[in-house]
């Protein structure tokens, strides 16, 4: 906990050094990246910042894409560090959680295979309280195609962007606070996604089990 206050420290006076176009897309990257940070701080923090620097609401749009390209960029890195150790951790511990390397890649052939995944995905990007990391990281586990996840990872995270930017313009003077309310929010949707995978490993685990028996 201490760590990630630090790093939140140090990304609060990264801020005040940099131009906004260059700390938007430089901790959004961070942000994604190290995932226990809570994903409101930088865009509520930027929103605020382009207030009191008297810049007008159409400047908004603006961070919105560049943090979006940061973000994407960052997500990158999950879906391509989890493609990787996919193979390690389910040679190693599939047998026990009863999945498959076979069985995993034939969920990421399901999912590759319409238009439905870039809703799916644009959805798990755009609404606030889902976290993003997780997603990533399940992505490149299951490879999902890599086109549907950049393009809609970007279109998503621009969105929630924008949501974020402007509760921080909006918001002037109260920038830990509507940061904190949306943390809180963030975390239930993160133990609902915990909960959802659990129950997913749970059921591959006893249908496994029940398959061995018959």
């Amino acid at each position: 906990m201490k760590l990630i206050n630090d790093i939140i420290g140090y990304i609060e006076s990264l801020a005040e050094l940099l131009p906004l176009e260059l700390f938007v897309p430089l901790a959004s990257f961070v942000e994604e990246v190290i995932a226990p940070i809570p994903s409101p701080i930088v865009m509520v923090l930027s929103g605020t910042l382009a207030y009191s620097q008297s810049q007008p609401v159409w400047y908004l749009a603006w961070l919105a894409l560049i943090g979006a390209f940061g973000k994407t960029l960052g997500a990158w890195v999950l879906y391509a560090i989890a493609d990787k150790l996919e193979d390690v951790v389910i040679h190693k511990f599939g047998r026990f959680l009863g999945i498959s390397h076979k069985e995993v890649e034939s969920i990421g052939k399901k999912l590759n295979n319409g238009w439905r995944d870039n809703i799916y995905l644009f959805l798990a990007r755009a609404i606030p309280i889902i976290p993003s990391a997780p997603v990533s990281i399940a992505c490149g586990i299951i490879k999902l195609n890599l086109k549907t996840f950049l393009t809609s990872t970007f279109a998503g995270s621009l969105v929630r962007n924008v949501m974020y930017l402007y509760l921080g313009y909006a918001g002037l003077g109260n920038y830990k606070d509507v940061s904190r309310g949306l943390e809180n929010l963030e975390s239930v949707g993160q133990l609902a996604l915990f909960g959802l995978i659990a129950g997913i490993v749970a059921w591959s685990y006893y249908k496994r089990r029940k398959t061995s028996k018959q």
